[in-house]
């Protein structure tokens, strides 16, 4: 990843939200959309915007390989984890489906009736 100094402090920190964010393909280049990195606190006026694209460094080869199944199978790359190795930030993709309507739905059923299940039991060892 391609990042300013106060996002590296930033993300150190864990203040990263990879919530609705991707990768997308834009001029031969790989950039993360929608990653929330929370301004460092440290940092001067001059600190970084928390909503900016940043390009991700990967090999053309790996490039054209992530493209061509995110054009063929209509599947998008999301970030799945952050880490850091010998002092680099790393971003690990996924390649995933985006939901359709009903599946959305019942996926906010099943946790409505699992939060009712759970405070029941909660309410119920007290």
């Amino acid at each position: 990843m391609v990042l300013r100094g106060t996002e590296v402090k930033s993300l150190r920190e864990g203040k990263a939200n990879f919530k609705d964010s991707y990768a997308r393909v834009e001029g031969g280049e790989l950039w993360l959309v929608g990653c929330h990195i929370s301004p460092y606190h440290h940092g001067s006026d001059a600190n970084h915007d928390p909503e900016r694209p940043r390009k991700l460094l990967l090999h053309r080869g790996e490039i054209n390989r992530l493209l061509g199944k995110v054009q063929e199978r209509g599947l998008t790359l999301v970030p799945l984890r952050l880490y850091f190795k010998n002092g680099r930030a790393k971003l690990e993709l996924g390649l995933g489906r985006g939901r359709k309507l009903h599946d959305k739905r019942r996926a906010i059923r099943e946790r409505e009736m699992r939060r009712e299940l759970d405070k029941a039991v909660r309410s119920r060892e007290r």
